[in-house]
C-alpha cells in the first residue's frame, strides 16, 4: 500500500490540488451553480482532450508539438462544413474529422520513425504544416455547427449539475483508451516508452508501436478540435495554438513522466480542469488580466520544469540508495 501511494503520489497530489482549487473557487463565488459547472466543463474539454492526446504520445517515449495545430485543422474543417447542416450530417462529418486526425497523427509518427529525426523536430515542423492547412481551409474565424451538436457539450441529459460534456469526455476516453491500456498494445506502449532497446529485445515492434501512439494522439487531438467548436460555436485557424504547451503542462501536472513509460490519462484530465479554473479564479479576484496571464504562464513553466527535474531526482535517489547498500 505504501509503495502504491509513493508511486502515485504526484497524481494523488493533482487530485488534492483540484479539490483545493474548487473549494477556493466556491469560496470566492458563493453563487457557484450549474451554469458555472457547465462553463468549466465546456471550457476545459479542449485542453483535456489535448492532454490525453499528448499523454498517448509521451507514454510511448515521444512528444508531439503539433497537437494544437491538428486541433485547429479539425476545428476549422468541422466548422466550415457543418455550418447550415443538420445534426446527422454533423455527426458524419465528426467521424470523418476523427479519421482524418488519426491519419494525421499516424503521418507524424511514420515520419519520425522512418527518418529517425528527433520527434520534437519532426512534430515542430509538422505544426507549421498543419497550421498552414488550417489557414487554407478557413482564413479567419467563422463557420458554425447545429445547435444539437453544440449541446453535446453544453446541454444536459439528467441534471444541470452534470453537463453532457463531462459524460462525452469520459465516454470517449473510456471507449478508446481503456481497451488500449488493458491490452497488449498498452503493454507495448509503456514498454517502448520506458526503454526502446529493452522493448525491442523482448520482441516488441518498436516502430509500429510509436506510430500507433501518434495515431491515437491524432485521434484525441481531433476530439479536442471538435470540443473547441462545441465550446466557441465557430471555427478558428489559430485557436489551437495555446493547447500544445498547455497540454504538456497538464500531463506533467497530471503525473506523466516526460521521459515516457510512466503515467496515465486521468491525472492529465484533472490537471486540465485545474489549469482551466486558475485563470477564471484570477479574474474573479480582480487580478489584472495582464498580470493573470503572467501568473498563468509562470505556473505552466514551473510545472514543466518540475516534470523535467522529477526523473533526475529519482535517478539520484536510486544512485544514493545503491551506493549506501553496496557500501
Amino acid at each position: 500500500m505504501a509503495r502504491l501511494l509513493r508511486r502515485n503520489a504526484w497524481t494523488l497530489g493533482t487530485y488534492a490540488l483540484f479539490v483545493a482549487v474548487m473549494i477556493f473557487t466556491i469560496s470566492i463565488h458563493p453563487d457557484y451553480g450549474p451554469y458555472e459547472v457547465r462553463s468549466l466543463v465546456v471550457g476545459a474539454m479542449p485542453l483535456a482532450f489535448a492532454a490525453v492526446a499528448q499523454t498517448c504520445v509521451v507514454l510511448g517515449g515521444g512528444i508531439d508539438l503539433s497537437i494544437g495545430a491538428m486541433m485547429a485543422v479539425a476545428n476549422v474543417v468541422a466548422a466550415r462544413y457543418m455550418q447550415n447542416h443538420d445534426f446527422t450530417t454533423a455527426i458524419l462529418l465528426s467521424v470523418a474529422v476523427l479519421a482524418g486526425g488519426t491519419l494525421a497523427g499516424a503521418l507524424n509518427g511514420v515520419i519520425a520513425v522512418r527518418t529517425k529525426v528527433p520527434d520534437i523536430v519532426v512534430t515542430l515542423a509538422m505544426s507549421f504544416v498543419w497550421g498552414g492547412v488550417a489557414l487554407l481551409i478557413l482564413a479567419k474565424p467563422g463557420g458554425g455547427a447545429p445547435d444539437a451538436f453544440l449541446a453535446l457539450a453544453g446541454g444536459n441529459l439528467f441534471t444541470p449539475w452534470v453537463p453532457n460534456g463531462i459524460l462525452l469526455l469520459i465516454a470517449v476516453v473510456a471507449v478508446v483508451w481503456v481497451p488500449i491500456r488493458l491490452g497488449r498494445l498498452g503493454l507495448a506502449l509503456y514498454a517502448v516508452g520506458s526503454d526502446r532497446t529493452a522493448a525491442f529485445r523482448r520482441g516488441v515492434k518498436v516502430g509500429p508501436t510509436r506510430v500507433f501512439a501518434y495515431a491515437v494522439g491524432g485521434f484525441f487531438a481531433a476530439c479536442g478540435g471538435l470540443a473547441l467548436l462545441m465550446s466557441t460555436g465557430i471555427g478558428s485557424p489559430l485557436a489551437g495554438t495555446i493547447y500544445t504547451l498547455s497540454g504538456i503542462s497538464a500531463i506533467v501536472l497530471g503525473g506523466v513522466s516526460l521521459a515516457g513509460g510512466r503515467g496515465g490519462v486521468m491525472g492529465p484530465i484533472i490537471a486540465a480542469f485545474v489549469l482551466t479554473m486558475v485563470p477564471a479564479d484570477l479574474i474573479l479576484t480582480g487580478t489584472d488580466p495582464n498580470l493573470g496571464q503572467v501568473i498563468q504562464g509562470t505556473l505552466i513553466v514551473l510545472v514543466v520544469m518540475a516534470g523535467g527535474l522529477a526523473p533526475l531526482l529519482r535517478s539520484r535517489r536510486r544512485a544514493i540508495v545503491r551506493g549506501a547498500s553496496s557500501g
